[in-house]
């Protein structure tokens, strides 16, 4: 009785109550939503890491699962091949990796630690892709080193692991999964965000069109310049243009008249 009471008093997690009310009210506001129940929330997250090296030693494989349930406090389901290939020499059957699915009060403090403690540790972190979303709301990051989670111990780890961490939204679209994972405290980088790629495209266009304007400018405030310093080069060249006109001209002419007299000859002769 007593744990079942202590369960139920259990605090709940603090970045849900951060999404409750600080999150939803400002989604709610900025797309216009006339139910909270339309606005997005967070579904559930995966975490996944490859062991391909386990069908090589088993020690391996509890080694990497021991990690993964360091991490998320729940016990890993080990995925196993499907079908055998032989150029990788898998067999049906054999354990390829570990994944754990979190949900609900896990789900919120996993999120939570991986925003305020284990991404800071990331060495020379410059923010996290903003274009990593699927096209349905949904985010994947990867974690090339699970020693960035204080869980694990650098001492107690046989080998350096990677994972990868998918976040489901109910999200419609990235943009609106964007603003609801930023909200909650994701460190996205500046440049390539959900919303931006227009507004970007625009002032790339616009920059391009000034580049050409001050070139321009540039080349005929020099063309000028050059003539102010030698009109007597650029007044000739201009005669000698203008007399290659007029040669042209005659020239086009002259046929004319040959063809004329020779017309006129023949006309004698038949008479």
């Amino acid at each position: 009785m007593e744990a079942t009471a202590t369960a139920q008093t259990a605090p709940p997690p603090r970045l849900r109550e951060r999404y409750e009310q600080e999150v939803l009210p400002a989604l709610t506001s900025k797309f216009g939503y006339s139910s909270p129940m339309e606005a997005p929330r967070l579904e559930k997250i995966t975490l996944n890491m490859g062991i391909g090296d386990a069908k090589q030693d088993d020690k391996v494989l509890e080694a990497a699962t021991e990690q993964l349930a360091t991490i998320t406090g729940q016990r890993p389901n080990v995925r196993r091949a499907r079908k055998s290939i032989a150029s990788f020499k898998i067999r049906e059957g054999m354990p390829v990796g570990a994944s754990v699915t979190l949900r609900r009060a896990r789900m919120w403090e996993f999120l939570d630690r991986l925003c305020s403690v284990a991404i800071p540790r990331i060495r020379d972190f410059r923010g996290l892709n903003p274009r990593s979303f699927d096209g349905r709301g949904n985010y994947t990051l990867g974690i090339r080193e699970q020693l960035i989670f204080p869980e694990i111990d650098y001492d107690s780890i046989d080998q350096v692991r990677g994972l990868d961490v998918t976040i489901t939204t109910t999200a419609a679209t990235d943009e609106e999964a964007f603003e609801l994972l930023l909200g909650l405290g994701m460190p996205f980088a500046e440049k390539g965000r959900p919303g931006m790629e227009d507004v970007e495209a625009e002032a790339e266009e616009e920059r391009r069109h000034e580049e050409a304007r001050m070139r321009a400018e540039a080349e005929q405030a020099a063309l000028e310049q050059l003539k102010e310093e030698n009109p007597e080069a650029y007044a000739k060249r201009v005669r000698e243009e203008e007399g290659e006109e007029g040669e042209g001209t005659e020239e086009g002419e002259a046929p004319a008249e040959a063809e004329g007299s020779d017309a006129g000859d023949k006309q004698e002769e038949g008479s």
